[in-house]
């Protein structure tokens, strides 16, 4: 065939995106087979895809856990994989950081979206002399977060996506509890006009590093601050997780801006900005335990969408 065929299956809880975007695909002309969108269960459908050996490579966004297993039955059968998986984003407040820059983009990073992106920043590691300030000032401007149907004007942040998620978004606040953590804001559900799974974003201080909170991905509106001393101990627990997606550093010193994208174990690094923004003309990816293959987007995704040949011509 001329044209390689795309087959497109959404995560089966929020097909609607996917679904907008066949249609734009199909009225802007695209021959008839070349984009395919089929929706369904991933232990149904997903597996299918990836079992076929019609399929000639799989692009996986989701879990850990699947990605290894998907990883595993595409290089049983050598075909191309790619995977975008789990994130433990840690946020970086330095003393010389401007506070208010710093509050705004870590809310951002943390809760908008309900926290439900991969590159969101669910640890905040923040060193002393600005620590208390900070975990003030974020209480205080958590307040004004409007939590409420995702499509009414004025809401921040909407519900989270199922009762599974709420579930294991609330597991995580009373681990945190237990754990000795203390709840600076949020832990409870909010009763909207509408019926669904709305969570206040919830904040911890007096985190510790080895805390569950502190290392596993919670993947809803819940993060917690860490207190360390200096530069040198936020990079060293920045870089200490499986994980490495998207790392962010909130400084007006270009001294440790430099040093921080360089050194932080990270895919994408954000310096006085959201963790969670990333442009679509730009590789998106990770490290570690977050990304296997090549990259998703812009140039570098041609390593992933197109087969090298080389050929020679003799006269």
């Amino acid at each position: 065939d001329v044209y390689k065929r795309q087959v497109l299956k959404p995560a089966d809880l929020v097909p609607g995106c996917a679904w907008a975007l066949a249609e734009i695909i199909s009225r802007a002309g695209f021959p008839a087979g070349v984009f395919n969108l089929v929706m369904g269960s991933g232990r149904v459908v997903g597996d299918a895809l990836v079992q076929s050996p019609k399929v000639d490579g799989i692009s996986f966004t989701g879990s850990v856990g699947v990605g290894r297993q998907i990883a595993v039955s595409c290089v049983s059968r050598q075909a191309k994989v790619q995977l975008e998986m789990g994130g433990k984003n840690p946020q970086i407040i330095l003393d010389d950081a401007d506070l208010k820059q710093a509050v705004e983009l870590s809310v951002q990073s943390a809760f908008y979206s309900t926290g439900q992106r991969c590159t969101a920043s669910s640890r905040f590691i923040v060193t002393a002399g600005i620590h208390d300030k900070f975990v003030e000032a974020m209480a205080e401007r958590m307040k004004s977060i409007k939590v409420g149907h995702a499509l009414k004007t004025g809401t921040d942040i909407g519900p989270v996506v199922s009762q599974a998620q709420l579930e294991q978004d609330m597991k995580y606040i009373d681990i945190g509890q237990s754990e000795g953590a203390r709840l600076v804001s949020g832990g409870g559900l909010v009763t909207c006009d509408t019926e669904g799974y709305f969570l206040a974003p919830t904040l911890f201080a007096d985190s510790e590093a080895a805390m569950r909170i502190s290392r596993e991905e919670i993947f809803g509106p819940v993060a917690n601050i860490v207190r360390v001393a200096d530069y040198e101990a936020a990079l060293a627990m920045a870089n200490d997780t499986e994980f490495g997606l998207s790392a962010g550093i909130a400084t007006t010193s270009l001294k440790y801006a430099n040093h921080f994208k360089r050194h932080s174990q990270a895919g994408m690094v954000m310096v006085n900005l959201p963790t969670a923004g990333v442009d679509y003309h730009v590789p998106f990816g990770g490290r570690k335990g977050s990304s296997y293959g090549s990259r998703e987007q812009g140039r570098y995704a041609q390593e992933f969408y197109t087969v090298v040949k080389t050929s020679y011509i003799g006269s």
